[in-house]
C-alpha cells in the first residue's frame, strides 16, 4: 500500500540538493507527484507531493534527518484528498493580477476570494524591474476552485473593483 504525504525542505541553495532529495525518494521506492521548487533569495525551497509505499514512511524520515544536519528544514505531512475530492463540482478559474508592487496585494485578493468561500489551489507570485525605469511590477497567478453556488453570481466583478482600488490588472478566465 502507498501513502501520500507532503514534503517541504528549505535551507541553504546548494548544487545537488534536488538529485540529494529525490535520490533518497527513490531510493525507497518514492515517487513525485508533483512539486515546486524556487530559490528564494538565499534560500532553496522544495514543496512535494510524495507517494510511497507505506512501509517505507519511518526509514525516510531517517534519512531525512541527515538534512537537518546540514542545516536544512525538513517536514513530512500525511496528504489529504485532492482538491478535485474535496470541492466536487466547484468550477476552476485562473486569476492573474499585474501592476506597480505595493504591500498588501496577495491579501487583499486571499481575503476577497477566502470571504466568498473560494478556494485557492495553487499562487504564484514575483517581482520584477520595469525595462526602463527600474520600478518593482507585480505579478501573481492563482488557480482557484469556485463554488456551484457562486456561478452567475458576479463574484468577478468584485475583483475588478479591487482592481480599481488597488491600481492593477486583474484578469478571471476559467481553467481546465
Amino acid at each position: 500500500m502507498r501513502s501520500n504525504f507532503v514534503l517541504t525542505l528549505t535551507g541553504p541553495d546548494r548544487i545537488g540538493i534536488v538529485d540529494t532529495v529525490t535520490r533518497l525518494l527513490l531510493d525507497r521506492g518514492g515517487n513525485v507527484e508533483t512539486s515546486r521548487m524556487a530559490r528564494l533569495g538565499g534560500e532553496f525551497a522544495i514543496l512535494m507531493l510524495v507517494s510511497l509505499p507505506t512501509e517505507q514512511i519511518a526509514g525516510l524520515e531517517t534519512d531525512l534527518e541527515r538534512l537537518t544536519v546540514q542545516g536544512y528544514k525538513v517536514t513530512t505531512t500525511r496528504a489529504e484528498p485532492t482538491d478535485a475530492q474535496a470541492h466536487p463540482g466547484w468550477l476552476p478559474y485562473r486569476v492573474e493580477v499585474r501592476g506597480a508592487d505595493h504591500e498588501g496585494i496577495i491579501q487583499e485578493v486571499a481575503h476577497y476570494l477566502s470571504a466568498r468561500g473560494i478556494n485557492i489551489e495553487s499562487m504564484d507570485s514575483e517581482t520584477t524591474p520595469a525595462p526602463i525605469s527600474g520600478v518593482p511590477l507585480f505579478a501573481m497567478t492563482a488557480h482557484i476552485v469556485v463554488p456551484p453556488s457562486l456561478s452567475g453570481q458576479g463574484w468577478e466583478a468584485g475583483l475588478a473593483d479591487l482592481a480599481s482600488r488597488m491600481n492593477l490588472e486583474i484578469q478571471v478566465s476559467p481553467s481546465d
